[in-house]
């Protein structure tokens, strides 16, 4: 077996239960604790026949340290990191998949964040470089609050020959830059799309953004130069989801 990890906040073990319980050793739930919210937590672990736990305050701040816990903690098997191969075998049956790539991001808590933007746009993997960037460690996972456990990270060895391989299976890749030549909102997103973010400063690398077939910019009316690129990871694929929102009620 895997490694165990501790998520915590009642929507992350909420939704690791409802998703995969099998994945769930153990929920901590605060002792004073017997709302409604919590009532249901329980009776979901019940039912999956999870092991449940009431701790003190004490156990669980000494457990997950000064985090917003919402007095829930469970102990949890890791979701296990994809292979290129795994990415690839899922994109055989995903319809119109959304995949987030980044190039080269290096603080862990932008992905951590970009993990949890990935998970409520609905995106299928996240990929990233196995060298000289960010990969999933303790303090990525507490950032994404449960994303980390439901969202597949793809290390890859070339990102570039990765995006290119997702183009040969019909992905469309699209880069994000400020000076780019095209609005986000000018560019169709409701096809199979690699949205793809650069790193934190430089932004895309040469070869990436040579490798993309869109680059896109996101609207600026402010004074500040540039945005955070989970900030503007989140703007990007909000934006994806927009445009699928509309096509959807436009079909139905």
């Amino acid at each position: 077996m895997r490694g165990v990890e501790t998520i915590y906040g009642l929507h992350a073990v909420q939704s690791l239960l409802e998703r995969h319980p099998e994945r769930v050793r153990l929920v901590r739930i605060a002792e004073r604790r017997d709302d409604a919210r919590v009532r249901a937590l329980l009776e979901l672990a019940q039912r999956h026949g999870r092991a449940v736990q009431r701790v003190d305050a004490q156990t669980l701040e000494r457990l997950l340290g000064d985090v917003a816990h919402q007095g829930v903690a469970a102990d949890i098997e890791p979701l296990p990191p994809w292979t290129e191969d795994d990415l690839l075998t899922a994109l055989q049956t995903a319809e119109r998949p959304l995949i987030l790539a980044l190039d080269g991001v290096q603080d862990p808590h932008n992905l951590g964040a970009c993990l949890r933007t990935a998970d409520a746009c609905g995106v299928l993997a996240v990929i990233v470089p196995r060298d000289r960037a960010a990969q999933v460690t303790a303090t990525v996972r507490k950032v994404a609050v449960g994303a980390a456990e439901t969202v597949p990270v793809v290390a890859v060895t070339n990102l570039v020959r990765t995006l290119t391989l997702l183009k040969d299976g019909g992905l469309w890749v699209v880069g994000a830059d400020a000076d780019a030549p095209k609005w986000a909102y000018e560019v169709d997103l409701t096809g199979p799309v690699v949205v793809v973010m650069g790193a934190e400063g430089r932004g895309l690398r040469q070869l990436t953004r040579q490798t993309c077939d869109f680059m896109v910019r996101l609207p600026r009316l402010g004074a500040v130069e540039s945005l955070n690129v989970s900030v503007a990871t989140g703007m990007l694929l909000y934006e994806a989801v927009r445009q699928r929102s509309l096509a959807a009620a436009g079909s139905g």
